[in-house]
């Protein structure tokens, strides 16, 4: 659940593993200090959150987006096999091109409205839920969740007609 959601809000998988690392190493250092307002899983994703937040800022001062690594190059655009079939092809790159878009699409959004939509579209959190993980009003997490939807649906429609 930890490592999904910060794959999710980092867009690496390295990241996300070290992150969930760090989350469980807060998680048994805090433990303590959790007092039983949320359900334990809620608490979790708050430090998750908060982490990946931590983590994000610290990549966006390194200018992180600028660098490219290799593993990620192959793993995005792949190599084909010359036995595979054209319509598999045509099918898998299509698949792929439309991944790539959405996390284009995801990537381009504010950290705050990326995670909402991902806590409550990927992980199904309640806003409730939401609202405790980002320590914010669920008010707060609904007009995220609206301006990272129409965002969405803005840079996809563009994207379509590119």
């Amino acid at each position: 659940m930890v490592v999904q959601l910060a794959m999710n809000l980092l867009g690496d998988r390295d990241e996300a593993l070290d992150l969930s690392q760090e989350v469980f190493l807060r998680v048994f250092r805090t433990i303590h200090r959790f007092r039983g307002q949320s359900s334990l899983r809620t608490w979790i994703y708050r430090i998750a959150v908060n982490q990946a937040r931590n983590r994000h800022r610290f990549w966006r001062r390194r200018h992180r987006a600028d660098q490219v690594s290799l593993d990620q190059h192959i793993a995005a655009h792949g190599e084909f096999r010359l036995e595979r079939r054209a319509r598999r092809r045509i099918a898998c790159s299509r698949r792929r091109s439309w991944r790539a878009r959405l996390q284009h699409a995801l990537d381009q959004l504010p950290f705050d409205q990326r995670t909402a939509i991902v806590l409550r579209e990927i992980d199904g959190l309640s806003y409730e839920e939401i609202a405790f993980s980002l320590g914010v009003a669920v008010g707060t997490v609904k007009s995220r969740l609206t301006r990272a939807r129409q965002a969405l649906r803005l840079e996809l429609r563009e994207a379509r007609i590119a």
